[in-house]
């Protein structure tokens, strides 16, 4: 009966490291499925409470996260691929290792933005050479790609790292008044944005078909949304802008430089004592909620369910958009799901300052990420 149990708890979240170092940190509260939606209600990590979901739309689940909480602070990921599962999957499987490997315990590293930059480039490379190895077995992982969002707590400090256009927003309470302000602190590189369409303008001068319009969305090259990414590397090096890979994706002109980079947008923000409460997540939740309807969901409700709740606010607000009833998409199956909305991966970190002033670590460490398919 035991043993089943834990196969069952198994198939949902799949730790990464040690199977017995989640369970064994302290975590509480429910977890479990619905449907296509899973989720972690409750847990605990170096600096207070956590709440994780993520919900499938695509046929295999395209979407990556991770919670890394220790010595070194707290990490966590959320990896939204496109184009397939792949580039996520290699980017949850490495990003936090090439970063970890900075800090073996004769180096005493520091978390600083060139860590992180050196972590993400490391990725890329790491990637770039394994669709190197796969190019005359799978050529279609070359047009695999991942957005990389990353937010490491270190020593009352935050730092936000992010490739793409994943979405990490603060919830601040605001003096004595009971309310919380949304504070968004990652940069976005989609090419639906003006900024960002201006950069590719100004690093691409003699290509006009930089950014194309098309059916109402701009995309670079006319092919894709976002301008930085891990992996895409059809679109970094010309060498993989060729058959066999679909003509689709295969530029008419030649490839003098990459058009997409990997280089992620990093910040640091000093912790305050009336920052609350992190809101990690990907794309999909950002498409149908705005920064202070999700950060007011966080605040008027209890912490259990948290990320829960806001993936299905967003799932809501999808079936609202198409005019039909929630219960009608809650029935609907994966891959159709695409249709109506992306995958939705939403981590909720709440911020106990007692313990982030006392520098207090997790022991033992937590490891947890979601599954890598359902």
């Amino acid at each position: 009966m035991l043993h089943a149990l834990m196969n069952l708890i198994s198939q949902c979240w799949k730790p990464f490291g040690r199977g017995d170092e989640s369970s064994s940190a302290g975590i509480v509260g429910r977890e479990g499925k619905d449907g296509l939606l899973w989720f972690k209600d409750i847990g605990k990590y170096g600096s207070g409470d956590f709440s994780m979901a993520v919900v499938q739309a695509n046929h295999v689940l395209e979407d990556q996260s991770q919670i890394e909480s220790g010595p070194l602070g707290t990490f966590v990921g959320i990896y939204d691929g496109h184009g397939g599962p792949d580039a996520a999957r290699y980017v949850c499987d490495h990003l936090f290792r090439n970063f970890r490997g900075f800090f073996i315990p004769e180096s005493r590293g520091v978390v600083t933005t060139e860590t992180i930059e050196t972590a993400f480039r490391r990725t890329e490379e790491g990637f770039t050479a394994l669709v190197s190895e796969l190019w005359s077995t799978r050529p279609q992982v070359a047009t695999t790609g991942s957005c990389c969002l990353v937010g490491v707590i270190y020593q009352q400090t935050l730092f936000v790292a992010n490739v793409g256009d994943s979405r990490l927003v603060l919830g601040r309470k605001v003096g004595n008044t009971g309310g919380v302000a949304s504070i968004q602190l990652s940069t976005e590189h989609n090419a639906n944005i003006e900024a960002v369409r201006q950069e590719l303008k100004e690093l691409h001068p003699d290509d006009p078909q930089i950014v194309v319009l098309k059916h109402g969305v701009w995309k670079v090259k006319g092919i894709i949304q976002v301008s930085r990414s891990i992996g895409d590397v059809y679109m970094k090096h010309a060498r993989f802008n060729r058959e066999p890979i679909n003509a689709k994706f295969r530029l008419p002109e030649p490839m003098n430089m990459p058009i997409l980079s990997a280089n992620p947008t990093i910040i640091s923000h000093p912790l305050q004592p009336n920052d609350s409460f992190l809101i990690f997540a990907s794309d999909g939740l950002w498409e149908h909620l705005s920064n202070e309807r999700a950060v007011e969901i966080v605040h008027s409700n209890p912490r259990v369910g948290s990320a829960k709740r806001l993936v299905k606010a967003a799932l809501h607000e999808a079936a609202r958009k198409r005019e039909m009833r929630y219960s009608d998409l809650h029935k609907i199956d994966k891959k159709v799901r695409r249709h109506f909305h992306d995958d939705i991966t939403v981590i909720v970190l709440f911020l106990n300052h007692d313990l982030i002033s006392r520098g207090t670590v997790l022991n033992p460490p937590l490891s947890i990420r979601s599954a890598l398919d359902h």
